[in-house]
């Protein structure tokens, strides 16, 4: 089978030929159909990532696909099975192996390129915004980096949740997006204010910041009293300046959240999470924005989309047609 390989990290990664897994006890082989890409592929590539495996490893954290087999004594979705799977890797290849625990059944009308652009970016949003900072209805929300892959997921599950979305992106194609997936209010960084703009709106009462530097401390200087900021990432290269004194003043809290981590220490409500976040999608209550899909062959271009920032949303690989 094919297989997009990091052999080390001094060279890039290239698509290669494997033999076809075999599943152990706990896993299950699936028929890869497409994959999502995220930032950290990209870290992964150069060994810079928290979780970045030993070389050699195939990239791709966010596979979906149809389950083929069950390792021995394993209890999973049966063969034939439609399925997402959090794998941290895998996923780039035309079959892998993944804990059978990870693979979760798909609604009927989702499809496999939906999926694969789904599991990281709404399960980040939906967690971060719902089990740590306990949005509730009616609080106004801030989306710095509002037009990326997890951005643009936390406008959508911030309007599902029922609060007031000010969307911060960079010029008038990025915020059209971010109009679209539901945004009440849209600020262009490129142009405008982001502290006056927010406090002309009321101010933040949470923050969820996937950009960090700059855009963190105009934020936070436009929050409201008991405000919660969430650090997602850090796109923008710098880290944020904190102020304890001011949140001190403030009562603000600052959370700091990363989505894989909980499959280590406590996976529970990220596995409910994602069965919310499913339910919804087979509700037509949300809907990943998938801005490029290339195939397999060119799964180097598509890396150099994330690069390059030209994407919107989500970048996916197919491997094989939707059915």
């Amino acid at each position: 089978m094919k297989t997009f390989l990091v052999t080390d990290f001094d060279h890039p990664a290239q698509l290669t030929d494997i033999p076809t897994p075999t599943p152990a006890q706990g896993q299950a082989l699936v028929d890869i159909r497409a994959c999502g890409l995220n930032f950290a592929d990209l870290l992964m590539t150069k060994g810079k990532y928290q979780e970045t495996p030993t070389p050699p490893f195939s990239l791709g954290m966010e596979p979906a696909g149809i389950v083929t087999a069950l390792g021995p004594d394993t209890d999973g979705p049966a063969p034939g099975t439609r399925v997402v799977a959090f794998s941290g890797q895998g996923g780039l290849a035309e079959q892998g192996v993944f804990d059978a625990a990870r693979c979760l059944p798909l609604p009927d009308n989702m499809s496999f390129e939906d999926a694969a652009a789904f599991q990281v970016a709404y399960g980040t949003s939906h967690m971060a915004l719902d089990y740590k900072a306990r949005l509730q209805p009616g609080e106004t929300l801030v989306v710095l980096g509002a037009a990326g892959g997890v951005g643009l997921t936390a406008v959508e599950v911030g309007k599902v949740m029922g609060a007031r979305v000010i969307a911060c992106a960079r010029g008038a194609d990025k915020l059209e997006v971010c109009r679209r997936a539901g945004a009440d209010h849209l600020i262009d960084t490129d142009t405008q204010d982001i502290r006056n703009e927010i406090k002309a709106l009321g101010g933040a009462d949470v923050v969820y910041d996937a950009i960090g530097g700059d855009q963190f401390n105009a934020a936070f200087r436009a929050c409201n009293p008991d405000a919660r900021i969430l650090l997602i990432g850090f796109a923008s290269g710098d880290l944020p300046d904190v102020r304890p004194n001011h949140m001190l003043v403030k009562n603000i809290t600052l959370i700091g959240f990363y989505w894989g981590g909980y499959l280590a220490f406590r996976p529970e409500p990220l596995i409910d999470s994602l069965r919310q976040l499913l339910a919804w999608y087979g509700e037509g209550k949300i809907r990943p924005h998938v801005s490029h899909t290339l195939p397999l062959e060119r799964a180097d271009e598509a890396l150099d989309l994330l690069r390059q920032r030209k994407s919107t949303g989500k970048v996916v690989v197919i491997m094989s047609p939707s059915t």
